[in-house]
This record gives structure tokens, sequence and C-alpha cells, in this order.
């Protein structure tokens, strides 16, 4: 098993590979963006993991990009390589499949993404 040096990764890339994400073409998306990563000579750059369930399945697919702690919905194998190209590249944030964003130390959610319940409801 491999020891990654993080030294000089600049994002970490969170690919939701839960059971709704993985039906709405999860792995096509965490190959393509492991692909953009390579073809561009960005590995140690970019780190990527793969997750399980995010908690947003009505969002699949889901990818995070930190340090900017952006939540990207409904994200296909294209729209993946666009968050290497567009977001990590150009440092600019794909707006048509933003979710969530970070800012003042809580993240905020888009319109157009669903509400979802508050934990503290469950029981």
């Amino acid at each position: 098993m491999a020891t990654w040096n993080l030294s000089e990764t600049s994002h970490h890339i969170l690919i939701c590979n839960g059971g709704s994400c993985m039906k709405q073409g999860g792995e096509e998306v965490t190959l393509a963006i492991r692909e953009a990563i390579k073809d561009l000579g960005i590995d140690d750059m970019v780190h990527t993991t793969r997750t399980r369930c995010n908690g947003r399945c009505e969002d699949a697919c889901v990818v995070i990009v930190y340090p900017e702690g952006i939540w990207y919905q409904g994200i296909s194998r294209q729209t993946g390589k666009e968050i290497i190209t567009k977001h990590i590249q150009e440092k600019t944030i794909l707006e048509d499949s933003l979710a969530y964003q970070y800012s003042d130390g809580g993240f905020l959610r888009q319109q157009e993404a669903p509400a979802g319940i508050y934990k503290r409801d469950i029981r």
C-alpha cells in the first residue's frame, strides 16, 4: 500500500462512490477526473480520494474540492474533466454544477440544490 508525499498538493478532491452516485456513473466520474489529472501532469498537485456516501444522494454524482470547500452535484464524466481543467487549472467554479460553497465558517447552499434534512432531526 502506498503512502503519498502530499507536500506539493494544493487540492484534494473527494469523489463519492456511494450507492446513489455509483448508479449515476460514479466510477466513470472517478476515472475521468483521474485521467484528466494524469493527462495534464498535475498528479503531485491534486490528490483524489474515493469516498462512500457523502449524504447528498439527490445530488448524485457528488464531487467535493478542497481547500475551497466546493460541493458539486450532478457530475458526469465530462463535468468531472471540467472540474480539473476549469476549477483546478483556471480557478473558475462550475456554477451550473455547484451545490454548496464554503463561506464565512459555513457551507452556503445554492438555491437549485435540494435543501435536504438536518441531522438533528433524525432520531
